[in-house]
């Protein structure tokens, strides 16, 4: 009977790879599946500790700029200063929700007006009011998802506030923690600088969408009061916070005042005009200004942005837009970290290199350049 002959070194590793690939694919499957699943428990944790990220890097710019104030005293004031913005980013909203809600309705003939100019556009003879598209949603079917989500919410919230807490809290004891996990030091270091990138790259991205989202709002609100558009200021923060949402932000900047305008006046140039000046402000701003000031900071891909938001918001909902860019990074530096893995976080990346973040400098603030050494560490040696 003749012998079997062994496989070759080569093919050996070729069926190497492909197990392990098929493995890592069916890991990321499950993994997926375990964050749908757990998203009521995980969801608040995420969204805890990228606030203790942000505010980690509040303080660190404060570090930075204000050279009189110690480092002990940086994450105190960061929390205050993040706690009144909130706050009153929170009691703004409340205070113009309702006369924007009142105004609204005072638009109710206007609305009948515009849909029955469209209707006449695409052949509809007897276009519905207002009143009856209201009632044909049958609004007393959705009060008690609304209930639901208010109550989720509220606890969702709560949640937030007290894994926050607790991660300020227990932030001095990371390093014991990291010497307990990883006995041996190169692991350790190599551990920690991961976990430095995935911060300096989340806190990057923080500080340009503000930079930009900022930009946008104060160009978008000049633009709107120009024309005379109502309510300009509150159109200016919504669209400052849907700036942190990759691409639905930009379409909320650029359609919902116009679609406004069209509402509150009587003829269409107002309307026009704004659309075009909005869509000017975006595209010098995401065309010209972004990428400078991102630079190769994160190093995604865009088209892995647009995937990872409908990935996270799928399994996590309006939480998982918000954190689709900072948590497809830190998936990304996870994943280079490891062979078996490393070949989807190549994917992630723009230019095929996940560990452009070691560009950048340890500890350094979010809104410090790659090349611009700190004032503040320069005046302390």
């Amino acid at each position: 009977m003749p012998s079997r002959t062994p496989p070759t070194p080569i093919a050996a590793d070729r069926s190497s790879v492909i197990t392990r690939n098929a493995t890592v694919i069916l890991a990321v499957i499950a993994g997926g599946a375990a964050l749908y699943w757990l998203a009521g428990i995980l969801t608040p944790l995420a969204l805890a500790i990228f606030l203790a990220v942000m505010i980690d890097g509040f303080a660190r710019v404060l570090d930075h700029r204000l050279p009189i104030l110690s480092k002990r005293a940086a994450v105190p004031l960061a929390v205050a200063l993040s706690i009144v913005i909130f706050g009153g980013s929170a009691f703004f909203i409340a205070e113009n929700a309702a006369s924007f809600g009142a105004q609204l309705v005072g638009y109710t003939p206007k609305l009948n007006g515009l849909i029955a100019r469209i209707a006449g556009l695409v052949g509809v003879d007897v276009p519905p009011t207002v009143g009856q598209l209201f009632h044909q949603l049958d609004p007393s079917r959705y009060l008690g998802q609304v209930a639901r989500f208010l109550q989720s919410f509220a606890s969702t919230s709560a949640f937030v506030l007290f894994y926050l807490a607790f991660i300020i809290a227990s932030r001095r004891g990371l390093e014991r923690k990291a010497v307990g996990l990883f006995p041996v030091r190169e692991e350790r270091q190599d551990a920690m600088a991961a976990f430095q990138r995935i911060r300096d790259g989340v806190e990057k991205y923080l500080w340009v969408q503000t930079v930009t989202g900022l930009m946008i709002a104060a160009a978008s609100w000049v633009a709107m009061m120009a024309v005379g558009l109502n309510d300009a200021l509150f159109w200016a923060f919504l669209i400052f916070i849907a700036s942190y949402i990759p691409v639905i932000g930009g379409v909320v900047a650029v359609a919902a005042p116009p679609v406004m305008a069209l509402v509150q006046f009587d003829s269409y140039w107002q309307a026009i005009v704004l659309f075009g000046v909005l869509q000017a402000i975006g595209l010098v701003v995401g065309n010209i200004i972004y990428p400078r000031m991102q630079g190769r900071s994160l190093n995604i891909d865009p088209v892995m942005v647009m995937l990872g938001l409908t990935f996270w918001s799928a399994i996590w909902g309006p939480a998982g837009a918000f954190l689709s860019t900072p948590l497809t990074v830190a998936l990304m530096v996870i994943m280079a970290q490891f062979d078996g893995t490393r070949w989807i976080a190549v994917i992630l990346s723009a230019d095929g290199d996940p560990q452009q973040l070691k560009n950048r400098k340890p500890n350094e603030p979010p809104d410090a350049t790659v090349d611009r050494p700190s004032s503040k560490a320069a005046t302390r040696s």
